[in-house]
């Protein structure tokens, strides 16, 4: 059952350097404790690295990464008689994109070593090729979606 009060989006600005939105709420998912000066640092230096190494625009290769990563289909609850079904349904853009952001930060913190600019830049790099943990994720949900396709009908 959906929530009676949908709470209002706020506009989000977007970032100074290279004016995307994207990339702002990027910085703002990766933010811990309010350091907002370290984790815009952080992610400018891993753009910066990404576009080196895969010769491209930097917002190019991350745009590519999001949209590569996002999950198009996913599995929800839901409470029919006395059993709970995994039902799939679309996913729609906005947590799409929120769920991209979450697994390339998630994956990009489990690497090993390494500068967290770094690590974020060969998790943009990995994603925008279709490889990766991040991917990995997006597939798994996909799979899971499929296995439970039986129970399609069941949408609300």
């Amino acid at each position: 059952m959906p929530r009676r009060y949908q709470p209002t989006k706020r506009p989000l600005t977007a970032d100074v350097r290279y004016n995307s939105a994207a990339v702002q709420e990027f910085i703002n998912r990766m933010m811990h404790s309010g350091k907002r000066s370290t984790a815009t640092r952080v992610m400018y230096a891993a753009l910066a690295l990404a576009g080196e190494r895969a010769k491209k625009d930097p917002v190019e290769v991350f745009d590519a990464a999001l949209k590569n990563v996002g999950p198009l289909i996913e599995v929800k609850p839901r409470r029919v008689g006395g059993a709970t079904y995994q039902v799939p349904v679309e996913v729609n853009p906005e947590r799409r994109q929120s769920l991209a952001m979450r697994w390339l930060i998630a994956a990009a913190r489990a690497r090993g070593g390494k500068s967290m600019a770094e690590k974020l830049a060969g998790e943009f790099l990995d994603a925008s090729n279709n490889t990766g943990t991040a991917i990995k994720k997006r597939e798994e949900t996909h799979k899971m979606a499929e296995a439970n396709r039986a129970f399609a009908h069941y949408r609300w």
